[in-house]
């Protein structure tokens, strides 16, 4: 009865889910400023919706509950398999992150190890992004940190190459990677192309933990040098051998327990959620990693690991799946994510299982273990970081003398060259924690020349026209505006001086907001705040976590538009880069825009490289790749 007088759209939408079709599908929950905050999907969609207005559901699930209280308007799109309901399902819940969905915390791209195997001489690098370059990938990893640590440390038995010169092998002079023993040196022809990527298929066949070939062959070739009196290159091999043993001894053996496969285990306390995954290859525990997931509350254990697989399978790169992934219990839905796999992908056939025998189950306890201390440590940090957010909160409503503690706080922060590509940023935290799902962009228009005063005026007054519009479609039905404009913040920090507060003040002024949306300013040279109303600015203890909170919003909105900015200006110069190759017309140079990103990796890019852009023919590329190294005679 509650939920019926706080919501008074429910009897009409219980009335319009008793019209919804039988057939599969997937439904969308909307709130009144027109954010999705939940997608589902089902085999019969009349059926599904219909139970959300059950006296009992609604009683008995807090989520449930929250939900309804908030439902504005439903819709539902009708598809032809449960199959393609759940590919619908996984598509919208990745483009609208609905507020109710389980989701993976902090969900972003995962670093990937790359291995450029489109090159002639294979880099590694890092990503986020999987792309079918022909190269191949290892990971997700949780911590891009500890990524870059363990290429640092592979360099060192694995002397890959790094940097962006086009490799001939006449090169006279190597790079200083080459002097302190982190690069073969191909360049200058120190090692064959050959005895290159053999290197580099070495340093995969190791990421993937299948060490003993490796081991064996480098022992040869050290004895090999040996037997010839070349003992340099025999300590050189003996020095890498003894630095794989020392990574491979921290490799816990597994045995016959299991080959290649990922073990999963869930750990749950209240509102949160640990997925622990070890991953073990040729019968090696090779590593771990654990994910964390939101929105879990009242959501049965098959229901959370089902989303996890969903969300980290079907994002995991295809060269680090195993062929069977060991699960705590039975899912309802593990067929019909495998089959979802497979459509998704070429390669092995993915298998959900649960373990089999005494020492599996054994194995699985243990993730278990890991799983459940993983939690519990991960929850003291989020309640010391709550109570931390909370004070400093606290602080800042004091320090501004704010009616209350500012639990929204909009940062803006302009950022040019020379007048060029203006770009404001505007970054959104909420409890002190930054939400990127609602940062936003302005591309100045208005503005000539170097004028940041002009270019805040402008992004305020856009931001705020479109909370306006937010306010008139909330009465339309079946409007949409953006959740970031939906709602005004409790405080406004823009980057700079008493000349940004005046401008920022008065475009407020035109929207008859001064009073409802408190605005500042904040200096980068002494940290000092311009408050309205003050003579002097303000200036808070450097230790002070009112001014951390600022600082945070301040370095946000800096590093957002800078990004932005150096964004347009790679596109400007790319394009332009481009124009005066005959056959590359606006379309050309958008695929290898988006392919190649900016103007250096293009040129440092082969000709295998630009022809696998779509679009791109093997002659094409040939022209290009010339037109981009004069320097060479053509081809």
């Amino acid at each position: 009865m509650s939920i019926m007088m706080d919501n008074p759209r429910l009897a009409d939408l219980k009335a319009q889910a008793a019209q919804a079709p039988t057939q599969p599908g997937v439904y969308l929950m909307r709130d009144a400023a027109g954010e999705v905050i939940y997608v589902g999907k089902a085999v019969n969609l009349r059926n599904r919706l219909r139970s959300y207005f059950q006296p009992s559901t609604a009683r008995h699930n807090r989520k449930v509950r929250r939900l309804l209280e908030r439902l504005h308007d439903l819709e539902w799109i009708v598809v032809g398999s449960e199959l393609e309901a759940l590919i619908l399902e996984m598509n919208l819940i990745k483009r609208h992150r609905p507020r109710y969905n389980i989701q993976l915390k902090d969900d972003k791209r995962y670093p990937y190890i790359k291995i450029h195997w489109a090159d002639p001489y294979p880099k590694v690098s890092v990503t986020r992004r999987v792309v079918n370059d022909g190269s191949r990938y290892y990971g997700p990893y949780t911590s891009v940190w500890a990524v870059h640590q363990t290429l640092n440390a592979l360099r060192k038995i694995f002397p890959y190459l790094t940097c962006n010169r086009t490799i001939t092998g006449r090169d006279t002079r190597a790079c200083l990677y080459y002097d302190i023993g982190l690069c073969a040196g191909p360049c200058i022809g120190v090692v064959s192309q050959e005895a290159y990527r053999a290197l580099v298929a070495d340093l995969g066949r190791f990421l993937e933990g299948d060490t003993e070939p490796v081991l064996q062959r480098l022992e040869a070739e050290m004895r090999a040098a040996a037997q010839r009196l070349d003992f340099e290159t025999a300590a050189r091999l003996r020095d890498q051998i003894r630095a794989m043993q020392h990574i491979t001894q921290r490799q816990r053996i597994v045995g016959d327990v299991v080959g290649d496969a990922d073990v999963l285990a869930l750990a749950r306390d209240r509102d949160e959620a640990v997925v622990q995954v070890f991953f073990i290859r040729g019968g090696k525990l090779i590593g771990r990693e654990y994910f964390v997931l939101e929105n879990t509350a009242d959501e049965p254990d098959a229901a959370v690991l089902s989303a996890f697989l969903k969300r980290f399978y079907g994002q995991a790169s295809m060269d680090s799946r195993p062929r069977d992934v060991l699960l705590p219990h039975e899912l309802e839905e593990a067929r019909l994510i495998e089959q979802w796999l497979r459509q998704q992908r070429r390669g092995p056939r993915l298998t959900f299982r649960i373990p089999q025998g005494a020492d599996q189950q054994a194995l699985l306890d243990l993730v278990a273990q890991n799983a459940a201390e993983t939690l519990a440590a991960l929850r003291a940090r989020w309640e010391a970081e709550r109570h931390r957010h909370t004070e400093a909160l606290a602080r800042l409503q004091a320090a501004l003398e704010l009616p209350h503690p500012p639990q929204r706080i909009e940062g803006y922060d302009a950022s040019t060259l020379h007048g060029t590509a203006t770009t404001v940023s505007m970054v959104v935290l909420e409890q002190g924690a930054p939400v990127r799902r609602l940062y936003r962009r302005f591309n100045i228009r208005s503005v000539t020349g170097v004028d940041d005063y002009a270019a805040l005026e402008e992004a305020l007054t856009r931001r705020l026209r479109r909370w306006q519009a937010a306010q008139e479609q909330k009465i339309r039905v079946g409007a949409r505006p953006d959740p970031a404009f939906g709602r005004l913040p409790d405080l406004i920090l823009v980057d700079g001086g008493a000349g940004q507060l005046v401008r920022a003040r008065q475009v407020l002024a035109r929207f008859d907001l001064t009073d409802r949306v408190p605005v500042i300013a904040l200096a980068k040279r002494a940290e000092e705040i311009y408050v309205p109303g003050r003579a002097a600015p303000l200036r808070l203890e450097r230790d002070d976590p009112a001014l951390h909170v600022l600082q945070r919003v301040r370095d946000e909105a800096h590093r957002f538009a800078l990004e932005g900015h150096r964004r347009r200006r790679q596109k400007r110069a790319l394009a332009s880069g481009l124009e005066d190759i005959p056959g590359v017309g606006p379309k050309r140079r958008r695929a290898l825009l988006q392919h190649f990103g900016t103007m250096e990796r293009l040129r440092a890019a082969s000709e295998d490289a630009l022809a696998a852009v779509p679009g791109i023919s093997r002659a094409l590329a040939r022209r290009i790749w010339a037109h981009l190294h004069p320097e060479h005679d053509a081809r």
